[in-house]
């Protein structure tokens, strides 16, 4: 699932070029919180042919575009791992005749904000501008995508920041945590390779392997556009075609390997990476279901009470309020094109570590067991209804939202139809996603610190 980054700091240069347009710009994206049903998707086509979804809003002069391309980092070629997201580094770094400065001048002037990023499975973007500015934003995304400079300078700026990041992540236990269990968990296949790359990938990749990944990875094969705010199917569509239309047409989709789980372990898989810090961090994973599964919002409501409900969840109830062990404990669903995964977590004390995992294990086993109670799912229902409505507060989340809904598969009338599905599913159905998802014998566990009373299997 695509997530658009958010747009770059504006330099105190861009602040006081931009002036009253990029004030604007910040005050007048904000809308009025609305029901989710109350989303008018029109579904038109470009006049280039170009299919993309469009919510009209005129309560603001503005207009967000969410888009992705299929791919993303799954695709970074062996021992490059990293050259996605360098590229979603780069493309605001300077394109066509415009070097970074002149490109970020421009972006300034027209008061046009840009995000871009490799997820897993997509290379996605976002850009939000000034509908009296959208001929000369359009134009800058043009560049971005279509001629990207590379210049060496913001290269190596690049890389020097991206390399940092890496380094300050492998002083982080709950950063380590994250990349040993992907690589525990998916073995070979591309989904536990490091996204980010490694110091020796970033260090090795070129210009030229930033060049070769935009122009494999741009094309119109498998584009996904979401468009909301103040304009018409008249007007953007064939500002779309100027941006996209010009793309090369691609080939078939991206073909990612199948994911097979690893053997069942009577007690699971437990890695330890020593850290002499004073608090260890525990993850603990086991396969899930993908976005389609039929199964899915048994699932959510499953997830939601057992740990994705912040303070109300069960786990934050028994390790936090409860025994005073941990700041917090969560857990969530992460759904990928070829996999899904459960993932629930807990930072504690060292000395507490063993305690904190034993409780969690045991709640994850109840969930496995019993399921939900009547009460517990009704609650989960009645936040789930009503919580997607309250995210809906710019033209940017709108368009975030469409954008997923395009890339999961949904029909437009997903939203009118969500409440209904939600209301459906029934305490036997989250019991049997629970047993089906909440396998011991499945599941990983990465703890990084100095556990006391933790013994690693492997």
């Amino acid at each position: 699932m695509i997530r658009p980054v958010p747009p770059a700091a504006a330099t105190r240069r861009g602040v006081i070029a931009a002036g009253a347009a990029t004030v604007a710009l910040a005050g007048l994206g904000a809308l009025a919180p609305r029901a989710a049903h109350a989303v008018d998707i029109r579904t038109p086509a470009t006049p280039g042919g170009l299919s993309y979804w469009l919510v009209e809003d005129r309560t603001a002069p503005v207009i967000s575009i969410a888009f992705s391309f299929e791919g993303g980092s799954t695709l970074d070629p062996a021992g490059k791992e990293g050259v996605s997201q360098l590229v979603a580094a780069l493309l605001d770094q300077g394109a066509g005749p415009l070097d970074a400065n002149a490109f970020k001048a421009r972006q300034d002037d027209t008061a046009v904000r840009f995000g871009f990023g490799a997820a897993v499975d997509r290379f996605g973007g976002s850009v939000r501008m000034l509908a009296e500015r959208r001929v000369e934003s359009i134009e800058l995304l043009r560049l971005a995508l279509a001629e990207p400079r590379f210049d060496a300078e913001a290269v190596e700026r690049a890389r020097r920041q991206t390399i940092v990041g890496l380094r300050r992540a492998e002083q982080s236990p709950g950063s380590v945590a994250g990349r040993v269990l992907a690589t525990a968990v998916f073995g070979a296949h591309p989904y536990g390779r490091p996204a980010s790359g490694t110091l020796e990938s970033v260090a090795a990749i070129t210009a030229e392997d930033l060049r070769a990944l935009a122009k494999s990875q741009f094309t119109r094969a498998g584009l996904t556009v979401a468009v909301v705010g103040d304009t018409t199917a008249a007007e953007i569509g064939p500002l779309l075609d100027r941006v996209f239309g010009a793309l090369p047409a691609g080939g078939a989709p991206v073909d990612i390997p199948a994911w097979t789980p690893g053997a069942p372990k009577p007690g699971g898989r437990l890695i330890v990476v020593e850290r002499d810090v004073p608090q260890s961090v525990v993850l603990l994973a086991t396969p899930a279901i993908r976005r389609d599964d039929p199964d899915w919002y048994a699932a959510m409501l499953m997830n939601h009470v057992l740990g994705g409900a912040g303070f109300a969840g069960r786990l934050m109830t028994e390790v936090r309020e409860k025994r005073g062990l941990a700041y917090g404990a969560s857990s969530r669903l992460t759904p990928y094109k070829r996999a899904g995964l459960f993932s629930a977590s807990v930072a504690t004390a060292n000395a507490r570590v063993a305690e904190s995992l034993a409780i969690v294990r045991e709640q994850i086993a109840l969930m496995a067991k019993d399921g939900v109670s009547d009460a517990e799912l009704a609650d989960a229902k009645t936040y789930l209804d009503g919580s997607l409505a309250v995210t809906l507060d710019s033209t940017g989340a709108i368009a975030n939202l469409l954008h997923g809904m395009r890339v999961d598969g949904l029909a437009p009338d997903h939203l009118t139809r969500r409440k209904a599905l939600i209301d459906a599913v029934t305490k036997d159905a989250v019991k049997r996603v629970a047993a089906r998802i909440l396998r011991e014998d499945l599941s990983v566990t990465v703890v990084v610190g100095k556990p006391q009373g933790v013994t690693a299997t492997e």
